[in-house]
């Protein structure tokens, strides 16, 4: 799976304070239970996959530090801030379990995708393409007109990378109005459009429009660059051995994550008025910068779309939003 501002309409005082007042009282305990259900099985799959394909994750990478910072920071604020900040601590301690949580899910599903790359084998491109061209999408004029103006490259390369900012923004928004069993549905739905996004890869495994369909030197290089054409191959050759996480590679093509995550994005936000207009300007953005930047066919956004539906759909069968 694949990498901006956005503003929020200020709450009036009386949505503040009804706001604060929520998230300060006693909060719907949500869905905890199945949220950690769904990561501890993500978590054993990973393992599974990576022995599978011969793969093992450095932990003294450079490239991991991060991460261990992050959760030296959240794992003490979501268990103790709400003694510690008797105002806003229930708050901060919900966004940090959420944020939290969200970043395992999108760190193993793009850690998801090595493994599963490497138990895969041929390339669909020549089909993907021939969806395009039924739909009449020319993906190399779209990547000349960014290719020939730096504003739409500066434009597409924020939005395009805001894919993380947006759920920041909603997991922030649920925490201070104490919504926590919305933001446990959010990351559910997340999590299974993301198990999808990666059942259905190795069905399609392609290297992108990029590398297929341009031939000579390149007037811009996306985001997404050509990893696909040179990474997957070594995956499948068990010439990658150490999988460091600090620089995983987007190489999934179809379905395309970054709409799916789009779409859910702004089902998310909008019932929300406050939310609605800033998120889905700013994912329709990142949806237009979605097949340069990512390198992705249209059919590769259009399955991400139904991806995304699907994920929806269920969710709300399954945990319905009168609970909350």
């Amino acid at each position: 799976m694949k990498s901006s501002t956005s503003a929020i309409a200020p709450l009036r005082p009386t949505q503040a304070q009804d706001a604060l007042a929520l998230s300060t009282s006693t909060s719907p305990r949500g869905y905890g239970w199945a949220l950690f259900a769904c990561l501890f099985a993500g978590f054993a799959a990973l393992t599974a996959m990576m022995y599978a394909a011969g793969l093992v994750i450095d932990p003294a990478s450079r490239g991991i530090l991060p991460y261990y910072v992050v959760a030296a920071v959240l794992i003490p604020l979501r268990l103790g801030a709400g003694r510690w900040i008797p105002r806003y601590g229930q708050a901060i301690a919900d966004c940090a379990e959420s944020y939290g949580a969200f970043m395992l899910i999108a760190l193993t599903g793009a850690t998801a995708a090595y493994p599963i790359a490497a138990l895969t084998s041929g390339m669909h491109d020549a089909a993907l393409q021939r969806i395009d061209a039924a739909l009449g999408f020319d993906w190399l004029a779209w990547y000349r007109l960014v290719a020939d103006h730096r504003p739409l490259q500066w434009l597409g390369l924020a939005a395009y990378r805001s894919i993380y900012l947006t759920p920041a923004i909603l997991l922030g928004w649920f925490a201070w109005t104490g919504e926590r069993a919305a933001a446990h549905r959010f990351l559910l739905t997340f999590w299974v459009a993301a198990i999808l996004t990666l059942a259905l890869y190795p069905l399609m495994p392609a290297i992108g429009p990029l590398s297929y369909l341009w031939h000579g030197p390149l007037p811009y290089l996306p985001e997404s660059e050509q990893w696909q054409q040179s990474l997957i191959p070594a995956l499948r050759a068990h010439q990658v051995h150490w999988v460091d996480l600090g620089h995983l590679r987007g190489i999934v093509s179809a379905p395309s994550f970054h709409t799916a995550a789009a779409v859910l994005y702004i089902a998310a936000a909008w019932p929300r008025r406050e939310l609605r207009a800033p998120i889905v300007a700013l994912n329709v953005a990142m949806l237009l910068s979605t097949p340069v930047e990512g390198t992705h066919y249209l059919a590769d956004m259009l399955l991400g779309a139904a991806v995304a539906v699907v994920a929806i759909l269920a969710m709300r069968v399954m945990l319905p939003a009168e609970s909350d």
